[in-house]
């Protein structure tokens, strides 16, 4: 399971595309009305174009990028585990509904599913609305076979060491900065899943503090991936730190990557390493606007390299680390 991606680069598709991602109220979480007015009134008709340029610029002759790497992930994954697998997106295609016909047709007496959302943490607006899209959809078909999902893997020693394989190649070549870079979310979505009601956000010691609100707290998830990561490949603490990219708005999690980008070249840090551990396949958000985008802002600022350590895609340790959550979590 992934967010998803448009069925072309046109304006029209790429405008359903955000029309149902941005009306998901756990995206913008405002009250229907005024959510309607601002993704239909305002964000919608200024973005898709732009958005579809986006698109254009990463797209391949295979088409998206993303639904592409899935379709491959899912081959090796169905190839080491000897289960029939399949890929859905939480917007657009392929729907879960698709993906649930398509397992019954090739496996008619079906009594398990497991689902591995592809998001290492917990966030509201990516991982819990994946779940409960889902699960909506199961629980109103009425499938005949359960349904179990994987939880955020985070910290997950299978995730740890894939990723931080992933990564070890590019600290061999000389490098000032390696940057954590994560999606962002507005805070009020980290206090929202704060079920103590009095911890996120509160302090700024919160992520290192022992709290039950850790099991959903993005932020603190985030933290954690990367001190496990820069712990196991022994990057000393002033050679990296994290950040938040694709804002939209005011009051999201800081430090911004852009701006994090346009200070770095001034601080002394001329040779970067940036990767972005929130996203398991190349998307647009890896591609355009940290590759592309992102580049830009900071060879304009003064950079002299600017390296892009890819996603984990379909690489081998990554289809390993699958396989074991989906061992984990098969019904005895």
């Amino acid at each position: 399971m992934n967010l998803g991606s448009p069925d072309s680069t046109k304006v029209s598709d790429v405008r359903k595309y955000l029309l149902e991602f941005l009306m998901d109220e756990r995206v913008i979480d405002y009250p229907l009305v005024p959510r309607t007015l601002l993704v239909k009134g305002i964000i919608v008709p200024f973005r898709a174009g732009k958005s579809a340029a986006a698109y254009r610029s990463i797209w391949t002759d295979q088409g998206s990028p993303l639904i592409h790497t899935s379709r491959l992930l899912q081959a090796d994954l169905e190839k080491a585990t000897g289960i029939p697998t399949e890929i859905c997106m939480r917007y657009r295609n392929p729907s879960p509904e698709a993906a649930f016909q398509e397992l019954l047709r090739k496996q008619p007496d079906l009594e398990q599913v497991i689902a591995i959302p592809l998001y290492p943490h917990y966030a509201m607006s990516s991982y819990e609305t994946a779940v409960e899209h889902v699960k909506g959809i199961h629980q109103s078909a009425q499938y005949p076979f359960e349904l179990r999902f994987v939880p955020p893997y985070y910290d997950h020693p299978a995730y740890v060491k894939a990723l931080s394989e992933s990564i070890k190649p590019y600290l061999e070549k000389e490098y000032d900065h390696i940057l954590f870079s994560y999606h962002g979310v507005p805070k009020r979505h980290i206090r929202k899943g704060d079920i103590t009601g009095k911890h996120c956000l509160c302090n700024t010691d919160c992520c290192s503090t022992p709290s039950p609100a850790h099991a959903f707290c993005y932020r603190h998830q985030c933290l954690k991936t990367t001190e496990l990561i820069t712990r196991e490949l022994n990057i000393p603490k002033e050679k990296f730190s994290y950040s938040f990219q694709s804002r939209l708005g005011s009051g999201w999690l800081e430090p911004f990557t852009d701006s994090r980008l346009k200070a770095m070249p001034g601080e002394g840090i001329r040779k970067l390493l940036i990767i972005c551990p929130a996203f398991v396949s190349d998307c647009l958000e890896t591609l355009e606007e940290i590759a592309e985008e992102g580049k830009e802002t900071y060879m304009e600022a003064g950079g002299e390299a600017f390296t892009m350590i890819p996603c984990l895609n379909t690489q081998p340790l990554w289809v390993s680390a699958l396989s074991q959550f989906v061992k984990e979590n098969v019904r005895n």
